[in-house]
């Protein structure tokens, strides 16, 4: 539903009020992040930092702060990726792909105990970008490592049952079955 009040035109979505000017803004810097994705994807690292840059200086989403982050990891530039995915946070507290992201970072740092944290906390956000089989593989990989190898198991299996067929939990899996066997 449209409302103009004192000139300022505003939509309702979800219950909450947005002015039509950022939502067109945040329209815009989806597109550039979805641009800066295409090109990650690609390996055009820096034409991807660049394109989520342009993306939050139009209007500051989650997404793209969150995938800068991740190109910054590429460069192994983990406390600055951390960095950005708790910006992403501050924006958006319901996407998951931050939270899991620093945990990722922090494994391999060799930060154990402190990615465990941020990993749980990534298994109860509601949203995700094609990732939420994501924190159950990771702290697999943390279970497995401490030889916690039932809790490992558990993790993979649930990530099978986001993401069925997904490699790496089935190697996982068959890992720890030939060795409990």
């Amino acid at each position: 539903m449209l409302i103009l009040k004192k000139g300022i035109a505003t939509k309702r979505e979800g219950g909450r009020k947005m002015k039509i000017g950022n939502e067109v803004s945040r329209k815009k810097a989806l597109l550039l992040w979805h641009e800066g994705m295409l090109h990650h994807h690609l390996g055009d690292l820096l034409k991807a930092i660049d394109l989520y840059t342009q993306s939050i200086a139009i209007h500051p989403t989650a997404e793209s702060y969150a995938f800068r982050g991740w190109a910054y990891s590429f460069f192994g530039n983990f406390q600055e990726a951390i960095e950005e995915c708790k910006k992403a946070i501050r924006v958006d507290p319901t996407l998951g792909n931050p939270y899991n992201d620093i945990g990722s970072y922090l494994i391999t740092q060799g930060k154990l105990d402190e990615a465990e944290r941020w990993l749980a906390r990534a298994k109860t956000a509601v949203r995700y970008e094609d990732a939420a089989h994501y924190p159950y593989v990771n702290l697999g990989r943390i279970y497995a490592a401490q030889g916690r190898l039932i809790q490992a198991a558990q993790e993979f299996e649930h990530g099978l049952k986001i993401f069925p067929g997904e490699p790496h939990c089935i190697a996982a899996l068959e890992e720890i079955y030939k060795f409990l066997h």
